[in-house]
């Protein structure tokens, strides 16, 4: 029986150890994808030898797919001079991939692709207003530099999707007031965990699990951790993070910052420059079952970032039972109930530090099962199932008229 064929577009590789949440939503709507798809993956390679431009079979999360990678990207964690987009758009002009159902996570590459035929479909994951406005760091991203370009170039695209998808509610409404042709197109999208790879464990577990870390990381018995997990970017504002932890000045709180990024020597400089390296550790990017077992060893999880839609890693966090402190940015503070974390009033160093104070000081406020709770309705089984079920459905339809239109033609 023909099956639909889903077609995602982004410029990573699923089998490596990478950082994003966008990486890592794409890597659960393959895991989770229903035996009536066919998943087809156009990424990027981490081998030379791997050939560019050609598919080729492959296995990711015990499920089959096509992958085709349109060109070697040793590391998609750090930016270089010229934007990887932009790279991964050039590359993708006199080609066509198009297919049934075709999931974008960038503007830019839709470029190449206005004149294939397939259902379209726009994942909008930050909120788009806060993000394009020229205050602040001009190098979080180079369309900032240019925001009429930007959304001349989004006027130019936006009509050829069938849906756009946004996880923050800012965004949603932002697309309907500027495009109220293709306002019905528009919809809010939960982000989603995977619930087989981040779940709760008992307190007893949890206290064995710090004492063996405090162990391996010759700390002082009674150290708690809190993390922080995401690209090193000024998104994420790093060096706000530090600059919260050292206000905190708790000698028995050691932070772990998981991730890599363009800022990574700065926010190590500023780690130095505090006089903090006895309290913070740089890890670098961990693969996905490793940063879970931090998840569940931590007290805390942070977030200081100057923009956000909705991160996963908050997901991720709460579905491992660990209270989430957050500044007030994208959907994070709207999911967040009384128990289950703590939103920051201003995205200051001493603001942070008193939200993170108020967690350790008083983890009972904060038990696990209020976070697991509130993160329940975002899990991937669910989420990710609905929107599969209503590509089928869209799909069924299609082939429905099809066969009509062949009846009419021919009798």
């Amino acid at each position: 029986m023909q099956k639909p064929v889903l077609t995602i577009f982004y410029q990573f590789n699923p089998w490596n150890t990478t950082i994003g949440g966008i990486q890592t939503l794409i890597n659960i709507f393959i895991k989770y994808a229903p035996v009536e798809f066919d998943v087809r993956l156009v990424g990027t390679g981490c081998d030379p030898n791997q050939p560019a431009g050609k598919w080729q079979k492959a296995e990711y999360a015990g499920k089959a797919i096509y992958f085709l990678p349109l060109f070697t990207l040793h590391n998609d964690n750090v930016r270089s001079a010229v934007p990887t987009t932009l790279k991964y758009t050039v590359a993708l002009f006199g080609r066509c991939y198009a297919s049934d159902f075709m999931h974008f996570h960038r503007l830019e590459p839709t470029l190449a692709t206005l004149n294939w035929q397939g259902e379209k479909t726009l994942f909008v994951h930050n909120d788009i207003q806060t993000q394009m406005q020229a205050a602040g760091d001009q190098k979080a991203i180079l369309w900032r530099k240019f925001p009429a370009a930007y959304f001349a170039l989004e006027k130019f695209l936006i009509g050829q999707f069938s849906q756009i998808l946004s996880c923050n509610s800012n965004s949603t409404e932002l697309y309907r007031q500027r495009y109220p042709e293709i306002a019905e197109r528009v919809s809010n999208i939960k982000n989603s965990y995977d619930s087989e790879i981040f779940y709760p464990v008992s307190q007893q577990e949890r206290e064995t699990s710090r004492q063996e870390l405090v162990y391996r990381m010759c700390l002082d018995g009674e150290t708690r951790f809190v993390l922080f997990a995401g690209r090193l970017h000024p998104q994420k504002d790093p060096i706000l993070l530090v600059r919260a932890f050292a206000a905190l000045n708790e000698p028995k709180v050691h932070l772990l910052i998981v991730g890599d990024g363009e800022l990574a020597t700065e926010v190590g400089r500023e780690i130095e420059q505090l006089r903090l390296s006895s309290r913070v550790t740089m890890l670098g990017p961990v693969a996905q079952a490793e940063l879970a077992q931090l998840h569940r060893v931590c007290s805390a999880f942070i977030l200081s970032s100057a923009y956000e839609g909705l991160p996963l890693v908050a997901l991720e966090a709460l579905a491992s039972g660990t209270p989430v402190v957050t500044t007030k940015c994208g959907e994070t503070p709207k999911l967040l109930a009384t128990d289950s974390g703590v939103v920051c009033e201003e995205r200051t160093p001493t603001s942070i530090a008193n939200a993170l104070r108020q967690v350790l000081q008083h983890p009972e406020n904060y038990p696990a099962d209020a976070c697991v709770r509130t993160v329940q309705p975002y899990a991937a089984r669910i989420v990710v199932n609905d929107i599969y079920q209503q590509m089928w459905q869209s799909w069924e339809q299609r082939l429905k008229k099809d066969v009509n239109s062949i009846h009419k033609t021919y009798w």
